[in-house]
């Protein structure tokens, strides 16, 4: 009948568009079960609507579920809290924040993230529509970088090896969460991590000179 709204879904609240229904239902259906099989009927059946509804509001599904992926993301690094302020605190404690920060975030995505492998569709519109600036690595590279300009960091300070490095540990720490039968990891403490990534392992005394060209 003219002038009738359209039949409300089931799971749809009060002014809650379809639009924003399927991407809240697509993020949920991640943050249960992860991106592995993840199908437009699922979806559709999980959010209460007819599966063609999905492509009145996305080009495709895999826009849906890189956009789901997206809000995921920023969900949980929302939940996990604020990172430090440079010049502040101490830089051990700071760099355990930021470490305690990243892991707890690679448990959450890492595993989202691996159901996508065999599906490059999605993380190409991933890579599209995120901005590297909120990266939780590039907001430690621009913290290392900040307290370098400080002085609290020495001059010569590799950070983006640094960065580079305690993201490698964030990953090794986590295998086991996606790959479960492989044998199990023992990674190190955080405190023996920040303490070799400020420290290095290195003596701090002088080098002893090069042997003289004439003997």
């Amino acid at each position: 009948m003219a002038g009738m709204s359209p039949r409300k879904a089931a799971a749809q609240q009060d002014g809650q568009s379809l639009h924003d229904l399927l991407l809240e239902t697509a993020q949920k259906m991640i943050a249960t079960h992860g991106t592995t099989g993840m199908t437009v009927r699922e979806i559709a059946r999980m959010a209460g609507v007819a599966d063609g509804v999905l492509y009145n509001h996305f080009s495709d599904k895999e826009e849906l579920v890189a956009r789901a992926l997206l809000e995921h993301v920023r969900t949980t690094e929302a939940e996990l809290g604020e990172l430090p302020v440079p010049g502040e605190g101490t830089l051990t404690g700071n760099l355990r924040r930021h470490l305690e920060f990243g892991l707890a975030l690679h448990k959450v995505l890492v595993p989202a993230f691996s159901g996508l492998v065999g599906q490059p569709r999605v993380l190409e519109r991933f890579a599209e529509i995120s901005e590297r600036s909120g990266y939780w690595r590039d907001r430690l590279v621009a913290y290392l970088e900040e307290e370098r300009a400080l002085g609290r960091l020495r001059p010569e300070s590799e950070v983006d090896a640094t960065a580079a490095m305690l993201v490698g540990y964030c990953h090794a720490s986590v295998l086991t969460t996606v790959f479960p039968h492989t044998a199990p990891l023992d990674p190190p403490p955080v405190d023996a991590v920040v303490s070799a990534a400020l420290h290095g392992i290195a003596p701090t005394e002088p080098e002893p000179p090069a042997p003289d060209a004439d003997n």
